[in-house]
């Protein structure tokens, strides 16, 4: 059977909701900031809801014994946020993810054999990011059973370049988009998150 690129866009209004405050051009930086990190969170718990480790325990309650699920917290998870819109996805999905290693400095040199790894970045356009550091991750030995990738919306012609390069991936977005326009922006989209946060880089100066 052949590999297909997995795209999950959950049907949840609290997604569509932050997603559409997202949108909106009038929204504030400080309420952007909060979007953000809310689809951070909730894109992140439907990623987890059969991708996480766990087992079966035994407990005691005040009255008697039962069985219950525990978080198999000996498999290590690594968060890996693209600089610097990622990070304020990072900030919803560590809410989710107590467990998680933060590796802000990009791929590590060295990834545990067992170890799954989340890519969170705030948009995917024409999908060359998001290429790059699966192309890292994949000389790492991290294959698409152990990797989920969390954006906030995509971009069709990005999600075909992945597809084509990386067709084992699944990848968890609020929305996709059919077009880019002649400046490799996604339409409609959410605008360009570091003038919309307030960030700025060297370059600007």
């Amino acid at each position: 059977m052949a590999k297909t690129l997995r795209v999950v866009v959950p049907p949840h209004p609290l997604i569509a909701h932050w997603l559409t405050v997202l949108r909106h051009e009038r929204t504030p930086a400080a309420l952007y900031r909060t979007a953000m990190e809310e689809l951070g969170r909730w894109l992140s718990y439907e990623a987890l809801r059969d991708w996480l480790p766990h087992r079966r325990e035994v407990v005691k309650t005040p009255l008697a014994s039962t069985e219950g699920t525990m978080i198999e917290t000996s498999v290590p998870l690594l968060a890996i946020p693209l600089l610097p819109g990622g990070l304020h996805l990072w900030e919803g999905a560590r809410q989710v993810l107590p467990n998680a290693d933060l590796c802000l400095d990009g791929v590590p040199s060295s990834i545990e054999s067992k170890a799954g790894v989340m890519v969170l970045l705030d948009q995917i356009d024409d999908g060359e990011a998001v290429v790059s550091i699966l192309s890292r991750l994949h000389q790492e030995g991290v294959d698409g059973r152990r990797l989920r990738v969390i954006t906030t919306v995509c971009a069709s012609p990005g999600l075909k370049r992945i597809g084509e390069a990386f067709p084992d991936i699944t990848l968890h977005t609020a929305c996709i988009d059919a077009d880019l326009n002649e400046d490799n922006q996604i339409l409609p989209g959410i605008g360009d998150p570091l003038l919309r946060l307030g960030i700025r880089s060297s370059q600007d100066t």
